[in-house]
């Protein structure tokens, strides 16, 4: 019986690869991944040779079938995303899924997450938080964001270059209004290419952050914590 390994790789800076990993994506037989372009960048600079399998959210129930006949055959596969932990805001869950009702071990080969490196340096209460992922680009939205402003704890969560300013404009909206009532502001980290060259933390309420992010050429993914103060 072969074993599904979920591996973290580098969220950008490659050397945060973790030896267990390495040795991972070496042994196994096949590496799974969210894109074989961006994996081979990383797999080639550690001059991994392990064939690759394209396996993302869009892989149909035949993709993951092949998959689980795989690991029925006896052969090993390390499953990676483009960058960070595979299941969190990103494909994976499904496989796992499939792979522990067929009866194969699944074993974690944890290492870089954008969720937990930025908790790490919020400098805030956080030993209980929501996380939310990206939030939906419509349907649900407004939703999720009354329940951010109503949340008692921070919260967590992702966004792209293109829709950042949207959602610091929702922050400064009638739900987070309301729901501040004049008792308390809403504090944001939002940090940006976390690990990579242009890595840039930004502090301060919605509005000060705004004004940081004006003078900036936006570009990257955000993480961004919201917290009630």
């Amino acid at each position: 019986m072969g074993i599904l390994y979920v591996v973290a790789t580098p969220i950008g800076n490659l050397e945060d690869l973790t030896f267990r990993a390495l040795r991972i994506l070496k042994e196994a037989d096949f590496v799974l991944c969210e894109d074989t372009r961006v994996t081979k960048k990383l797999l080639d600079h550690y001059q991994i040779a392990t064939p690759t399998i394209s396996y993302h959210q869009h892989s149909d129930q035949l993709k993951i079938d092949r998959l689980i006949k795989t690991l029925a055959n006896g052969k090993n596969l390390a499953l990676v995303t483009d960058a960070g932990t595979p299941g969190i805001s990103d494909p994976g869950g499904v496989l796992v899924e499939a792979a522990l009702a067929a009866g194969h071990e699944v074993i974690t080969i944890p290492g870089a997450s954008a969720l937990t490196a930025v908790i790490a340096i919020a400098g805030l209460p956080m030993e209980k938080f929501l996380f939310l992922g990206f939030l939906p680009h419509k349907k649900g939205r407004q939703t999720l964001l009354k329940k951010i402003a109503d949340c008692e704890y921070p919260v967590v969560l992702y966004e792209s270059v293109h829709r950042i300013e949207k959602l610091l404009d929702e922050l400064t909206g009638p739900a987070f209004a309301k729901a501040s009532a004049g008792k308390h502001d809403y504090y944001l980290i939002v940090a940006r290419e976390l690990t990579k060259k242009f890595e840039t933390i930004y502090r301060g309420t919605v509005l000060e952050v705004k004004d940081q992010l004006k003078k900036e050429e936006i570009k990257g993914e955000f993480v961004v914590i919201i917290y009630k103060k």
